[in-house]
């Protein structure tokens, strides 16, 4: 048996609609500025096609090399607009994901996969159009024999994911904000938006990008 969703704490762990709505305002940079350069997953963590893009509560799985049996039981227990973030143990040679659970994925209305490690049956993946990013395909697949574990902080893609975290991804990667930063992140990334759009209008105006961020203070001499 897969281990008990202690529902109390799960629902305790979900942000709101209204903060999901928010984040799902800004890009992947724009977050990492607001943490101060953090909280980015590998370069390797990447969308399976252009354009896929998401937003949403991570839902963290931790399966045992090459076997996906944790997945399927977060297929199970994961709500609407959750993210599976899922954890391989670092083994990327196995397909842990394919077509069949992303259209019960796509059934169930989640938000989107993240995993470090393997997916397959991608020309099919295109066709549905569920949010992937992965550390790499592989057409090999998987046992179903072990016990992970289900919504406990994981490490994926060079970072600690834990239940409640939200998850941003888009063409240039994955971001993760902390469930306790949500609300001091999400004020830093109103204040970059903010000062970005001003700096963009000054430039169409004719203001040089050197001046607008104040180089022209440093002594070079």
């Amino acid at each position: 048996m897969a281990p008990p969703i202690k529902q109390d704490d799960y629902e305790a762990k979900r942000p709101s609609k209204l903060i999901l709505k928010e984040f799902s305002k800004f890009g992947t940079a724009q977050i990492s500025d607001a943490m101060e350069r953090y909280g980015v997953m590998s370069s390797q963590i990447k969308p399976l096609f252009e354009n896929m893009s998401l937003c949403g509560p991570a839902f963290t799985v931790k399966c045992y090399p090459k076997d996906n049996l944790m997945c399927h039981y977060a297929l199970k227990y994961a709500q609407p607009s959750d993210i599976l973030v899922v954890d391989c143990g670092g083994f990327t040679e196995a397909g842990y994901w394919g077509e069949i659970m992303s259209l019960m994925a796509r059934k169930k209305q989640l938000g989107g996969l993240v995993i470090d490690g393997g997916v397959r049956d991608k020309s099919n993946l295109r066709k549905i159009g569920f949010p992937i990013f992965s550390r790499a395909v592989f057409p090999g697949g998987t046992v179903k024999y072990s016990q992970g574990s289900l919504n406990a902080s994981i490490s994926c893609g060079g970072i600690v994911v834990s239940p409640g975290d939200i998850v941003i991804g888009d063409s240039d990667g994955v971001a993760v904000v902390p469930f306790n930063k949500t609300s001091s992140v999400l004020n830093r990334a109103k204040e970059i938006l903010e000062k970005e759009t001003e700096m963009k209008k000054q430039i169409s105006d004719g203001k040089e990008l050197f001046d607008l961020l104040g180089f022209q203070d440093f002594n070079t001499k």
